[in-house]
């Protein structure tokens, strides 16, 4: 049986100048049965749209921080370094999927990104701008949960993990703010934090906030959410 076709967006490394990949997201996809394609950096708009015609499903990985400009804020000097070609990339992919339903699956920073490019805005430096004592920045190893989040009633994680509560891990230094309109919120943290979302008008659209490609192989949670991505596909 033919597998979906998994593009998964690569991660950039500034200081080496180079794309690379972390194994555990190909692995989660794989484990799911997928078949994961690493897509390269560097695409033009016929580029993108060529690349998107061959995926079945779309993997927005963690990694920089998002220009701010995307949605209209100045560049705070807490903010990462973005890259530029990464936000191009993944914006050209998602507004297909979106206008042609193509399924999606957001970790970390594609919880941010799909929040940014459907309108919402993010806390740039969560220590300065929403000073919390729970622990979002977790020190490894990852595949270890270090706070909770709470499960929207009715909501897709509620129905994938028949859980009203996960215990998650945590690395992220940035955050939704304001969710966009079209998102509905399906995770908190304690400390208020939307943590995970989905596009109702989306045959399927799920991001979160936290790292499911570390802890998916002893988290039944984990492995439920890839598994959700490919079985739409």
């Amino acid at each position: 049986m033919k597998k979906p076709l998994i593009g998964v967006i690569p991660l950039w490394d500034d200081e080496k100048n180079s794309i690379w990949m972390l194994p555990d997201y190909l692995d989660g996809l794989r484990s799911a049965g997928a078949l994961p394609v690493v897509l390269p950096l560097e695409a033009d708009e016929a580029d993108i749209r060529q690349l998107y015609t061959l995926c079945d499903g779309l993997l927005f990985t963690g990694g920089q921080d998002v220009d701010p400009a995307l949605y209209g804020e100045a560049f705070s000097p807490r903010c990462g370094v973005p890259c530029p070609r990464r936000d191009a990339l993944e914006a050209g992919l998602f507004r297909l999927a979106m206008a042609e339903g193509t399924p999606m699956l957001g970790i970390c920073r594609g919880l941010q990104l799909m929040n940014i490019l459907l309108g919402g805005t993010l806390y740039q430096d969560l220590p300065t701008e929403h000073p919390s004592p729970i622990p979002h920045v977790m020190k490894p190893p990852y595949d270890r949960p270090c706070h909770t989040v709470r499960l929207a009633e009715g909501g897709t994680l509620r129905r994938l993990t028949g859980r009203e509560e996960l215990r998650v891990n945590s690395y992220h230094h940035q955050a939704v703010r304001r969710l966009a309109p079209s998102l509905r919120a399906e995770a908190w943290s304690p400390d208020g934090l939307v943590e995970a979302a989905v596009c109702p008008d989306h045959p399927f659209l799920l991001a979160v906030q936290w790292h499911p490609e570390f802890s998916f192989r002893s988290d039944p949670a984990g492995a439920a959410i890839f598994r959700a991505l490919v079985e739409h596909c």
